[in-house]
């Protein structure tokens, strides 16, 4: 088994970078509309990742404020699907602050390294983490208050 490891510096208060991991709407900004479901054993995210691969159902493991939070992948998936390689793995994002900034180290553990999709999952993540640094730093400009430009005469 290997991990799947990427870190990014984001620029805003690991706070806000919390804030997008740690509930279903937030994280449905920057990535696939999530829809939470309360099951007997916690805090499902499910999300309809296309009918190739259907459902994926992440529980959530573990949501400590401003420090880390743990997906484990639940659901499975045909085998032709690049998704048939989550199950059983757990997706963490661990913040540390960093002055003005905050860095995140994603890590999707517990993946098979003989899979034929590792790599395309590899670089699909470091997409989805680039799209969560964008929505996080346009929110972050956007509450500063970008500079208004007016049209001259």
């Amino acid at each position: 088994m290997t991990d799947i490891h990427h870190q990014i510096v984001i620029d805003a208060p690991v706070s806000e970078v919390y804030a997008a991991l740690a509930t279903a709407d937030a994280i449905s900004a920057w990535w696939d509309k999530q829809t939470p479901v309360q099951t007997d054993h916690g805090l499902v995210l499910q999300h309809y990742a296309g009918s190739e691969h259907g459902i994926v159902k992440l529980q959530v493991s573990e949501l400590v404020p401003n420090k880390r939070v743990e997906w484990a992948c639940i659901s499975t998936h045909p085998k032709t699907s690049p998704a048939s390689a989550w199950t059983g793995t757990h997706f963490v994002f661990e913040l540390t602050p960093l002055a003005e900034s905050t860095t995140l180290d994603f890590r999707q553990t517990g993946y098979d390294e003989r899979s034929q999709f590792l790599e395309s999952n590899t670089r699909a993540w470091g997409q989805v983490l680039q799209n969560l640094k964008k929505v996080v730093e346009s929110r972050r400009a956007a509450q500063r208050g970008a500079p208004r430009v007016t049209p001259s005469a």
